[in-house]
C-alpha cells in the first residue's frame, strides 16, 4: 500500500488507516481482529479517542496492537472539554493507560475548545518533551483556527488536522486542504463513507462510481477512497470491522484514478458553496 508523510512529522504512513469511531457498540472479538487483520494489510494508522465509548474503543485498540506495537501507527484525541493545560496532560496518560503504551505517535484535539488554545498547545508540547507523544495536531479546524494554532505553536509543529470528508460533504476543498498542503499539516479524512448514505448503485453518483469501479476492478467504495486521497497531503480512515470490507479498503491504498475519473466524480458530487467546516 501507497505510504505519504504525515505531515511534518517525518513519518510515513499508509494512505489508508482505521477508524474506530462506535467500534466498541458491535461484538468485542470481531472489532479486535478487525485491527489485527488490518495490520496484517499494512493499515498501520490507527485512529481512536477518549470519546469513543468513553474509552472503551482505546481499549480494544490495546488488545489489537498487543505484541505488535511497532507495526502501529496510533493516534487518539483529547476532548474540549478537557483541554486545558492540565487536562490535556491527565487525559493523554489515561488514554495511554488504556491503550496500554508508552508514547501516542500523534495527539489531537477533537474539536476546538473553550479552553485557551496556547494552554492545550503548551501541554502538547511538553507531553512532546516528556516523551509521551511524538508529534501533535488538531481536529474540526478551519483555516482560521489553524492559523491562530500556528500563531501560537510555529511553523511545523501542527502535523495534521482530522476532518469530516465524503463525496457528499467536500467543504474541505474551498480552503482548508490548500493551506495545510501549503504548511505541510496531513490531511485525514474521517466518516469517508459518510453516515450510511453511501450513494447506491441506483443512484447517479452510484452509477458514475461503479462505472470507474468496473474499469479498475475495484469496488466503488474504494474507487470513493481514492478520490478522497487524490492529493497528496491527504489520507483517510474508514472504520470497517468485517475482514472483507477491511480488505476493501486496504486494497484502495494502490488505486490511482486518472484525470478522466477525477473529472467524473467531481461532476458527479458537486462541490457545492463555501461555508463552516461541519463536524460529527
Amino acid at each position: 500500500m501507497e505510504q505519504r508523510h504525515f505531515g511534518s512529522t517525518g513519518r510515513r504512513v499508509a494512505v489508508i488507516g482505521q477508524g474506530t469511531w462506535n467500534i466498541e457498540q458491535g461484538d468485542r472479538r470481531a472489532a479486535v481482529a478487525a485491527v489485527r487483520h488490518g495490520l496484517d494489510l499494512g493499515i498501520m494508522h490507527i485512529d481512536t479517542a477518549e470519546m469513543y465509548g468513553s474509552g472503551a474503543a482505546e481499549e480494544i485498540v490495546a488488545e489489537a496492537i498487543a505484541g505488535r506495537r511497532a507495526e502501529a501507527f496510533i493516534v487518539s484525541k483529547v476532548l474540549p472539554t478537557n483541554a486545558s493545560r492540565k487536562g490535556t496532560v491527565a487525559a493523554c496518560e489515561k488514554s495511554l493507560a488504556r491503550l496500554k503504551i508508552d508514547h501516542l505517535d500523534c495527539y489531537l484535539l477533537h474539536w476546538p475548545s473553550r479552553h485557551p488554545l496556547d494552554g492545550t498547545i503548551a501541554a502538547f508540547e511538553q507531553l512532546k518533551s516528556d516523551g509521551k507523544i511524538l508529534s501533535w495536531g488538531l481536529s474540526n479546524f478551519d483555516v482560521g483556527g489553524l492559523e491562530d494554532a500556528q500563531k501560537i505553536a510555529g511553523v511545523g509543529r501542527i502535523a495534521c488536522n482530522q476532518v469530516l470528508y465524503h463525496l457528499q460533504e467536500r467543504a474541505i476543498e474551498h480552503a482548508v486542504i490548500s493551506w495545510c498542503a501549503k504548511n505541510n499539516v496531513a490531511v485525514v479524512a474521517y466518516s469517508p463513507f459518510g453516515q450510511n448514505d453511501f450513494p447506491g448503485a441506483a443512484t447517479p453518483g452510484g452509477r458514475v462510481l461503479s462505472e470507474i469501479a468496473a474499469a479498475h476492478k475495484a469496488s466503488p467504495r474504494q474507487v470513493a477512497l481514492a478520490f478522497l486521497t487524490r492529493e497528496k497531503n491527504l489520507l483517510a480512515i474508514p472504520k470497517a470491522v468485517a475482514p472483507s470490507h477491511v480488505k476493501d479498503n486496504a486494497a484502495a491504498g494502490d488505486l490511482t484514478l486518472s484525470d478522466i475519473d477525477i473529472h467524473k466524480i467531481d461532476v458527479a458530487f458537486p462541490l457545492g458553496r463555501s461555508r463552516e467546516l461541519p463536524t460529527l
